[in-house]
């Protein structure tokens, strides 16, 4: 696995690009199938950094392909949208190596305009909400709860709308979500994502790891009317892990994630600039704990290759 940082893709117009993000890169494969490209790049308070992270865009595809597979053998009805981590034929000798195991080809479907997030955990803007009015995302919460404390009627369904590149997601009521993709639609999106939390929530909690909460995307296959489970899946750019050895009700936990560069940028009155320069320290702590949340999730050593299969 190659261990050049890569912040920019270039494949030489062997496939044609389809869109940038923050993180990922799209490309089009042919009519049915795109190349998702996870660079090394990194965001905080919605600006991406001048450097990046080194491995981080294969350790998140990895961790992806980890749980389509875990996820489709506990729910066997579940489609995803997950075809192979090998590379598409188009793609030149010379640049396999830097973009082998950051790709993952997948299916082209078209997306629904939610963001399915799901808490389990009373925690950062959540607990921010509940302390103001006693509700998250307009819900209405059992009163007395302390911060980082379960949801004890279980996890809640708070989806967001799916912001263009540049603007920012809205947290919404589910019954707004309703009014966005139909009411058939949002409630297979909710139904899905509790039971794709829990079975997840359980298998990470094996394994040392707590989900607080997590977002997920889905599709819509046309040709057979299902919701397909698409995007990155439970890593930890779009979760948020807590170590459970270290978890106390009413205290904030660390996490798996980009939290070393959040604290960084706060003390350094960095936050929500552009073109910052991330230190060699916050970055090689940063490398650090996905690589942990890596290695507790799937029980193997980050350099060691997951073979992607179809599903």
């Amino acid at each position: 696995m190659a261990s050049t940082v890569l912040t920019q893709t270039d494949l030489e117009n062997s496939l044609p690009l389809v869109a940038r993000g923050k993180v990922r890169d799209l490309y089009e494969i042919n009519d049915a199938t795109l190349l998702f490209v996870a660079t090394d790049r990194i965001s905080a308070f919605d600006v991406v950094m001048a450097r990046g992270i080194p491995n981080k865009g294969a350790l998140l595809s990895l961790i992806s392909v980890h749980w389509f597979k875990v996820l489709s053998a506990a729910i066997p009805s579940l489609r995803t949208h997950f075809i192979t981590l090998d590379l598409p034929g188009q793609i030149p000798v010379e640049l396999r190596p830097q973009y082998q195991d950051r790709c993952m080809q997948v299916r082209k479907l078209e997306v629904f305009k939610i963001e399915a997030i799901v808490r389990g955990y009373i925690t950062g803007s959540a607990w921010s909400s509940y302390q103001k009015d006693g509700t998250v995302c307009g819900i209405q919460i059992q009163p007395g709860l302390k911060e980082s404390e379960a949801f004890p009627e279980g996890p809640i369904y708070t989806p967001s709308t799916k912001a263009d590149l540049g603007d920012h997601d809205e947290n919404i009521h589910p019954e707004k979500a309703k009014e966005i993709v139909g009411a058939r639609y949002a409630n297979r999106i909710e139904e899905l994502a509790l039971s794709l939390y829990r079975h997840a929530a359980a298998y990470a909690y094996e394994r040392g790891i707590i989900i607080a909460d997590t977002k997920f995307e889905f599709g819509l296959d046309k040709e057979t009317d299902e919701v397909i489970l698409i995007d990155e899946v439970l890593t930890p750019d779009s979760s948020r892990f807590w170590p459970l050895d270290r978890y106390k009700i009413g205290e904030s936990p660390p996490s798996f994630d980009k939290q070393p560069l959040r604290n960084w940028l706060t003390s350094q009155g960095l936050k929500g600039k552009e073109g910052v320069t991330m230190s060699d320290e916050v970055i090689a702590r940063t490398e650090a704990l996905y690589r942990e949340a890596f290695e507790r999730l799937t029980g193997r050593k980050w350099t060691e290759k997951l073979v992607g299969r179809a599903i």
